[in-house]
């Protein structure tokens, strides 16, 4: 299973798992990042960190450590 960080650019994936626990894990999910989204990679910063993706209609950038927490298909 690759992780929303692992995804390239330009590709569609949706949400499997989150994984990590208490506040992180609240704080991920309230951000609309749920199991069953999809969610578009539109572009990863030149050293990694963020990851800029759209998902249920918003743009959201995430830290390289949140986006190792969502396993995607």
């Amino acid at each position: 299973m690759q992780t929303l960080r692992e995804a390239k650019v330009g590709s569609t994936v949706k949400v499997v798992k989150i994984s990590g626990s208490g506040p992180i894990k609240r704080r991920i999910m309230d951000m609309g990042i749920t199991k069953g989204a999809e969610i578009y990679i539109r572009k990863v910063a030149p050293l990694g960190d963020p990851v800029e993706v759209t998902v249920r209609g918003y743009e959201l950038s995430l830290r390289k450590e949140d986006a190792q927490m969502v396993e995607v298909e």
